[in-house]
């Protein structure tokens, strides 16, 4: 092996050292205690930012609190970058932080100027921050299946509802159900449970005193049976993420450790491959040197 061999195992070995210890040091908990206070101040300044009083008072400052917060924001992406390399976008969210990220250094002028209204995302970033927080919107995020059914169903059930509410009560109540489209925002309304007594169904009862037996039954089927099931799906979703969670912790895995370990292995790999060029190289050289001369007498 030559020496420019040797020379490109230890880089590669004091490359593979630095990056792990860059990416120990960025998802420190120190580091990350200190992006959760950045999140939550500049979550404060965004919100200070919407009075135009506060504005006039302080709106330098609120500007310049709000650029150190990015900055930081890009510096710490970045880092993660450097670390992690590839293995930075295998990870959700990661990717949800640099877009978050990315939306906020968009021009502030011309047709990407709608976006900087979106900068208010960062304070999303919570949620990938806080590991209390990533488990519920994986669960959540896990639970959409079991949830399409219960969405079919209720979307047969409503638009039932809706045309039927509409042939009973159009010519009665043409503001609430005149068409299809209102007899469907009216139910919504109803099924929320807001103003549907006193506010409609009451009046609707007027003119049409067996109405109830319509909105009774649609009250105790959409709202008591359908959107439970929904509360239903998600909890027990919810608590399978958390068995697995816990068994994941049990077994030591985690992707931030997959990845911090790989980086580990990788360098022990270079150490090893470094130990056996250097000890290939000093035979080479003592080979060069020639064999050593002969001692003692004929």
């Amino acid at each position: 092996m030559s020496e420019q061999d040797l020379q490109a195992l230890e880089t590669r070995r004091d490359v593979a050292a630095w990056r792990l210890a860059l990416a120990r040091r960025v998802e420190s908990p120190v580091m990350q205690l200190g992006i959760i206070v950045l999140i939550l101040l500049n979550a404060v300044v965004l919100g200070l930012e919407t009075s135009a009083v506060w504005r006039t008072r302080w709106g330098s400052w609120l500007e310049a609190i709000d650029q150190l917060c990015l900055t930081v924001f890009v510096i710490e992406v970045g880092l993660k970058m450097v670390a992690y390399r590839g293995a930075f976008w295998r990870n959700g969210w990661n990717g949800f932080d640099a877009v978050v990220i990315g939306i906020a250094l968009v021009p502030e002028a011309g047709a990407w100027a709608v976006l900087r209204s979106l900068r208010v995302l960062r304070v999303l970033r919570l949620l990938t921050v806080l590991p209390q927080l990533r488990r519920v919107v994986a669960a959540f995020l896990h639970a959409i299946p079991g949830l399409l059914g219960v969405i079919a169903v209720m979307a047969i059930f409503y638009y039932t509802a809706g045309v039927l509410a509409t042939t009973l009560f159009s010519p009665t109540h043409p503001q609430w159900f005149g068409s299809l489209g209102r007899s469907l925002y009216t139910l919504f309304q109803i099924m929320t449970l807001e103003s549907w007594s006193m506010g409609i169904v009451r009046p609707v009862m007027e003119s049409h005193p067996w109405a109830w037996a319509f909105f009774v039954p649609f009250i105790v089927i959409a709202t008591f049976t359908i959107l439970n099931l929904f509360i239903g799906i998600i909890v027990s979703t919810m608590q399978e993420m958390a068995a697995l969670d816990s068994r994941a912790a049990s077994a030591g895995a985690g992707q931030l450790t997959e990845i911090l370990d790989r980086l580990e292995a990788d360098l022990r790999d270079l150490r090893q491959r470094l130990g056996v060029a250097g000890q290939a190289a000093a035979v080479v050289r003592r080979g060069a040197d020639g064999p050593a001369s002969p001692t003692g007498g004929p």
